[in-house]
């Protein structure tokens, strides 16, 4: 008698929900992360623009930015948002650790003493400003976990999912979502609420995400699947995309 061999393979548990994603469909936790959206780089007059950077881009998603914001406060999804900072003093610039730093970020750290912790130039921007519901993560690298309490704080709520949004989407958002990833959290990033000043790293880092860590849909999309996911407080379930 011909045995079958494809039977005896286990059936994964894992179904399609859309944009190229599985999941196990079980409910999920989420937490919204805001990155870096600070004057320096999303303000008219901040370092970013005055070291001759094209902030359009950034601005342009601040709408979007908003939006998953205020959903997330209306269903009572964790909000944190990053502040890039450094010390008046520069002790932790990454000159004083780094010899190999590409000349363009070189020349921006050199030039513009951006971020100076308690200056405008570090605020959030007025457009987003957090309310005092909201969690400020402090961070002084690329990753919204190094050497923060960003870990600690998603543990404490019970957070088993970050949606991500925010400045640059190849740098800190990037690396933030890799980071999270890595630990074990999964990861939605909102593409139309993430910015480049590099439009093809940009997309390069969108199509990452999709083949290797997790969803990427847009504002709209994943605000309707929140609501119509809805199961409890800060409770959801993923739904067909």
């Amino acid at each position: 008698m011909h045995h079958d061999e494809s039977s005896d393979s286990p059936k994964s548990p894992h179904v399609e929900i859309g944009n190229g994603a599985r999941t196990r469909l079980q409910e999920f936790r989420p937490a919204l992360v805001v990155i870096d959206m600070q004057n320096a780089y999303c303000t008219h007059g901040g370092s970013y623009e005055k070291f001759g950077a094209d902030i359009s881009a950034y601005r342009r998603i601040i709408p979007n930015v908003k939006k998953m914001i205020d959903a997330c406060h209306e269903l009572q999804i964790a909000v944190f948002f990053t502040q890039q900072v450094r010390e008046p003093s520069g002790i932790d610039l990454l000159t004083r650790r780094h010899r190999i730093i590409p000349k363009e970020r070189l020349e921006f750290i050199e030039e513009n003493p951006s971020c100076v912790r308690g200056t405008w130039d570090a605020a959030i921007i007025d457009e987003l400003m957090p309310t005092e519901d909201d969690h400020i993560v402090t961070k002084r690298r690329d990753s919204a976990f190094q050497d923060t309490e960003f870990e600690l704080w998603l543990e404490s709520i019970g957070a088993d999912t970050i949606i991500f949004t925010g400045v640059d989407t190849c740098i800190c958002v990037e690396n933030s979502l890799r980071e999270g990833f890595n630990k074990g959290w999964d990861v939605i990033l909102v593409e139309d609420a993430v910015a480049s000043a590099w439009q093809k790293l940009h997309e390069a880092a969108l199509e990452t995400v999709r083949a290797s860590f997790g969803l990427v849909l847009t504002t709209e999309q994943l605000i309707h699947m929140l609501h119509t996911g809805k199961r409890g407080t800060s409770v959801f379930t993923f739904e067909q995309l």
